[in-house]
């Protein structure tokens, strides 16, 4: 992972990386675990619109429980349940166990996992392995590295891509998306000039797809073209009504003393796209599969997702404070999770995943406000 006998291996343009800002990053890092999970930083004044989706019940579905099933193939991997572990963490030893739990309980249900932001692999094998040690217990997942489009704009070479995405043995890269996080971000740095330009560079380059996803703040139907057009893969929406990275570092901002940051935490706390409406227009727009994250927190809801022509449905939160307990806590609460998906194919009676893309549906404001609203 070294440059000769450099050990500091991260470039942004030009600027080699610091020894303490391993601590600085891995500390950043701590911090969007810890906060998560002992403060509300939910989404306040909005909500995913998922409430405003109606599945029709169907009274004789005419097939068994037993019989349903809910595996689906995405990017030509074979998954158990529409179901794929979103970004959480990584780059500090704290995310270790977390990451290990997550790939424990994928690999035993056959779903996909996404790692945390990647960049501190490049500082050391120790933050590495808090991200290596996915595969090591998720051997057979669908498992996809993860980086920012703003380390892409500040100059991370593909060279050092090609490194990340070998440290775990990728499936897929992910490429994040977080203008709004960057300019909170006490430490961020919001340089999105020439993002779209790097996407592109990477997917001419690299063997693996690339997909791109948004951290809370959704995917619109003008950005999911352009990125069609930059021949990824797929793209999560993520949209807005779940966890508020605005909050997260909002909060972050307001222990450091960076007041002018934390007040713009919390006027943007709600910014963005609910996830259903991200969802049905970029869904309508592009030929790409998309993935639906953002506020998912139940099997109903990620159903909600399938049935409006979402290819998985991504989860984070509901399965966090599960990772830092254990593996088995993880794989409970995704049993759970997958029964109450299981139990909405049965209900609108829906045998395959297939199905349930083409069950009918009820859209009522104000997510019709949204899609009404779309010229």
């Amino acid at each position: 992972m070294r440059r000769g006998n450099d050990k500091h291996n991260y470039i942004q343009k030009g600027r080699v990386l610091k020894e303490d800002e391993k601590e600085v990053i891995a500390k950043r890092k701590l911090d969007g675990l810890k906060i998560p999970l002992e403060q509300d930083v939910q989404a306040r004044a909005t909500s995913t619109l998922l409430e405003c989706v109606h599945l029709i019940h169907n009274a004789l579905p005419e097939i068994d429980f037993s019989s349903i099933d809910t595996s689906t193939t995405f990017l030509n991997y074979r998954f158990g349940a529409p179901i794929i572990i979103d970004a959480m963490t990584g780059g500090t030893p704290e995310a270790a166990k977390v990451n290990a739990n997550l790939a424990a309980a994928a690999e035993k249900l056959n779903l996909g996992m996404v790692l945390g932001s990647q960049r501190a692999a490049l500082l050391g094998e120790e933050l590495a392995g808090t991200y290596s040690v996915a595969r090591k217990e998720g051997p057979n997942i669908f498992l996809a590295a993860n980086i920012g489009g703003a380390q892409l704009a500040r100059g991370l070479n593909v060279d050092d891509v090609k490194k990340l995405i070998d440290i775990v043995k990728a499936d897929a890269l992910v490429v994040h998306l977080n203008p709004l996080q960057e300019l909170i971000q006490p430490e961020g740095e919001p340089t999105y000039k020439g993002v779209l330009a790097r996407i592109r560079e990477l997917t001419k380059q690299l063997n693996i797809p690339i997909i791109v996803k948004e951290v809370g703040c959704g995917i619109s139907k003008e950005v999911a073209l352009k990125l069609q057009l930059a021949d990824v893969a797929a793209i999560n929406v993520a949209g807005a009504g779940g966890t508020s990275w605005a909050g997260i570092e909002s909060q972050r901002a307001q222990n450091m003393k960076s007041l002018q940051k934390a007040e713009l935490g919390e006027t943007f706390w709600d910014w963005g796209i609910p996830t259903a409406a991200a969802l049905i227009e970029v869904v309508k727009a592009v030929k790409v599969p998309v993935i639906a994250s953002g506020g998912i927190r139940t099997g109903l809801e990620a159903a909600k997702c399938i049935a409006l022509g979402a290819a998985l449905s991504g989860m984070a939160y509901p399965l966090l404070k599960a990772a830092v307990t254990s593996k088995e806590e993880v794989e409970s609460v995704l049993n759970k999770i997958i029964l109450h998906f299981k139990a909405t194919m049965f209900l609108v009676g829906a045998q395959k995943v297939s199905d349930l893309r083409n069950t009918r549906k009820i859209i009522t404001h104000p997510l019709r406000d949204w899609l009404e609203e779309s010229p």
